[in-house]
């Protein structure tokens, strides 16, 4: 069973989702929110598998409600579901723990698909959020000219996924400090500083598909 919380300060918003996620076996609704703070006091009280959130919310807005959500409950996996598409938010919101973002003008179906995602630990962004994201990566001034190992491209693509270092130890065959000492010298290759910073390598390299 998939627990779900819905967090967004307009009624005919939650009333939408609360329909579609009633509709959908093996999926339920634990808890409703009308605002960030709410939004996390209540994830705390039912710990849900994933969150579904707007960013523009009273009280605590999205970023701060998915860092303080993902800072107590790290297998509560948060989707972003706004209007806003602005790549700084969207940033942000990644930054922040994040692991999905989905646009009230996406369809439905994208939406389940999204909280598919979600409750596997995968993340999902659609299309137009997957260009932008690579817009910002591209935009970037230091050019990244050089490759990765075969084991460090596979690496990469599981941290992507959102694997875990002990589920990726597990896939890989390899000893769990090993993964940590790659995943290290991955970092510094890269010059990055955040597993976001891998994700974003990983779609502007193609060794993932959004």
């Amino acid at each position: 069973m998939v627990r779900i919380l819905i967090a967004d300060d307009h009624e005919v918003v939650r009333s939408g989702l609360r329909r579609l996620i009633e509709a959908r076996a093996g999926w339920e609704l634990v808890a409703e929110a009308s605002d960030g703070r709410e939004a996390i006091s209540k994830a705390l009280a039912t710990r849900p598998d994933v969150v579904v959130l707007d960013y523009a919310m009273l009280l605590f807005n999205g970023i701060e409600a998915t860092r303080q959500i993902r800072a107590h409950l790290p297998d509560t996996e948060v989707l972003v579901y706004t209007v806003h598409d602005d790549e700084t938010l969207i940033c942000d919101l990644l930054r922040a723990g994040a692991r999905g973002f989905i646009l009230k003008s996406d369809s439905g179906s994208q939406l389940l698909a999204a909280i598919d995602a979600l409750a596997l630990h995968k993340p999902f962004f659609t299309r137009k959020v997957r260009d932008t994201l690579l817009d910002t990566f591209l935009a970037r001034s230091k050019p990244r000219a050089f490759r990765l190992s075969e084991l460090q491209c596979d690496l990469v693509r599981l941290i992507a996924k959102g694997h875990t270092n002990e589920q990726i130890a597990e896939l890989l065959n390899i000893p769990l400090r090993g993964i940590k000492l790659e995943r290290a010298q991955i970092m510094r290759r890269l010059e990055v500083s955040s597993t976001f910073d891998i994700v974003l390598y990983a779609l502007e390299s193609g060794l993932i598909e959004p």
